[in-house]
């Protein structure tokens, strides 16, 4: 592990902004120390970001696009379950023995998807306590990267239907891995973003007095809105590119011909973006600087235990953190479950061919590029807070829970027709997909400075817990509907209700002006506490 930089320090806000003195000439000739503010988050010249840099994160998210161990992947799952439930009970069979019971093929698609998300609690616990420290943070990326591509590359050998467990098993692990590498990559934006040289700038014009703290946090936060939403917009364009080029794949495999060559298509196309993912992350793995991270004030084992536990027990004090951290799992546990209710449906819809799947992918990802670049262009031109770009994204899942709700009393409407499917496409990429990239803004504004790595793991995991909670509690309600012809619709009442409480609580409750001064107040504390510890103080961690 390498050590920390000198200049760590400034990787915190203190509680009142540090100040450093200045030589000032007065106009008799004496000269005078003059106390200015020192802006926080600056690091030494080698770690500024350079325009390279940045395209390389972005070529990072073009590859891990979710292609591979989030959308295709779960359907060759499904699909395998599918065609075992037809083997041993005829065509209109929709059940499995599964986990000790019954299940329908629904029904264990989301069972599945709970104990993904259950398993990746764990994963971030660990990971997340000390991945703020030291610059090994590169690593852990790389490392869960390959982990990724393995499991992509995996499917080329599971493909027929007596591999039905072994394609759930995949489909579980490969979420982890994919929700593990998306989220070790987010968390570099915010320092990529306040190590550029507009920030640098900025800063400079803050401790020259001439623009005032506020006018500086602005700045950073609109930076940060930048770099995540073009991130999220080339990553659409890109994703377009390859889907165009999947479909030529799909032709020539001939999926069409057979189930058979169905199967083999699905598991060829999630190989192939696989590799595409595999060339995209090394310009990333090459040019990121390893920033120093935080200090860790004790032995490094210790360390990670201190900061978790103070962390969990002290997030109290950050009240605005707490209400996000509330809001965003009651609506990220209404999203994540009403994407995963709605891409069972449309998967029955289409029969699970695979060409109809990868054109209703590119509608999708055409309309997720146009909504980020319209969402994004309008916050530039008004200038608009992330919080008001984030409450229009709500009111969009809203609207999508609203119309599923629709399938639970009628057949005619509610994800039950193939002209609804690409309908939810353009929806869902125009106005739902955007929450992808300002829930993430959102959590670097309620984070303290220089605890990214952690803040983003603890609220994956909430994230993470909350996709295990909808999907559990949306699999028994479909299993308590029974013989209802709407049953695998029934979701929709728990997710549209979770959907509103959600909104209205997060409207009301969450203020990013008030949290800039908690999380200052916190880091402050939090440093005379690690003093008192290294001065020999008894308080344990």
């Amino acid at each position: 592990m390498a050590s920390n930089d000198p200049g760590l320090a400034q990787l915190a806000a203190n509680a009142e902004d540090p100040t450093k003195c200045a030589i000032e000439e007065e106009k008799d000739g004496a000269l005078v120390e003059e106390e200015r503010p020192v802006a926080p988050d600056q690091l030494g010249e080698k770690y500024s970001t350079s325009k390279w840099e940045i395209w390389s994160w972005y070529s990072y998210y073009i590859g891990n696009n979710g292609l591979t161990l989030f959308n295709f992947a779960p359907t060759a799952a499904q699909n395998l379950v599918y065609q075992r439930a037809v083997e041993v009970g005829g065509p209109n069979n929709d059940s499995l023995y599964f986990a000790g019971a019954n299940r329908t093929i629904n029904s264990i698609i989301l069972l599945c998807n709970g104990i993904s998300f259950a398993i990746q609690i764990v994963v971030f616990l660990i990971l997340g306590s000390y991945a703020d420290f030291g610059s090994f943070r590169p690593t852990i990326l790389i490392v869960l990267s390959i982990i990724a591509w393995g499991l992509g590359f995996g499917w080329l050998g599971v493909h027929t239907v007596d591999n039905w467990q072994i394609g759930l098993g995949m489909y579980i692990v490969g979420l982890i891995a994919y929700q593990l590498c998306l989220t070790y990559w987010t968390a570099a934006f915010p320092g990529l973003a306040r190590n550029t040289l507009e920030l640098r700038d900025k800063a400079k014009e803050f401790e020259a007095g001439e623009i005032s703290r506020e006018q500086y946090d602005f700045a950073d936060s609109m930076k940060r809105n930048e770099l995540s939403n073009v991130a999220f917009y080339v990553q659409s364009m890109g994703e377009i590119v390859i889907l165009a080029v999947i479909v030529g794949i799909m032709f020539g495999v001939n999926v069409n011909a057979s189930q058979a060559n169905n199967n083999w298509g699905l598991s060829v196309l999630i190989a192939f973006a696989t590799g595409v993912w595999l060339l995209l992350a090394i310009p990333w793995f090459i040019l990121e600087k390893r920033r120093p991270g935080q200090d860790p004030g004790m032995n490094i084992v210790l360390a990670g235990f201190w900061q978790l536990r103070r962390a969990v027990t002290q997030i109290w004090q950050l009240k605005q953190s707490l209400a996000y951290l509330i809001g965003y799992f009651l609506l990220g546990d209404s999203l994540n479950t009403t994407v995963t209710v709605i891409a069972t449906l449309q998967n029955e819809i289409v029969a699970y061919n695979t060409l109809q799947l990868t054109y209703l992918l590119i509608v999708g990802i055409a309309a997720q590029a146009l909504g980020i670049f319209t969402y994004w262009n309008i916050q530039k031109r008004y200038r608009l807070s992330t919080k008001t770009m984030f409450n229009v994204v709500a009111v969009g899942i809203i609207v999508l829970d609203g119309w599923g709700m629709i399938g639970c009393w009628t057949s005619e409407f509610g994800f039950k027709n193939a002209w609804e499917a690409w309908l939810y496409q353009a929806f869902y990429g125009l106005f739902v997909c955007p929450w992808y990239s300002y829930s993430q803004i959102m959590i670097s504004e309620v984070t303290p400075r220089g605890k990214e790595f952690l803040f983003f793991s603890l609220f994956s995991i909430v994230g993470k817990t909350s996709s295990f909670i909808g999907p559990l509690v949306s699999s028994a309600i479909i299993d308590a509907a029974g013989g209802d012809p709407n049953a695998n619709s029934t979701p929709f009442y728990f997710l549209f209700a979770l959907s509103c409480v959600s909104f209205i609580f997060l409207l009301s409750f969450v203020d990013v002006k008030k949290s800039r001064i908690e999380q200052e107040g916190f880091l402050d504390r939090e440093r005379v506490a690690k003093k008192k510890i290294s001065g020999g103080s008894s308080e344990s961690f």
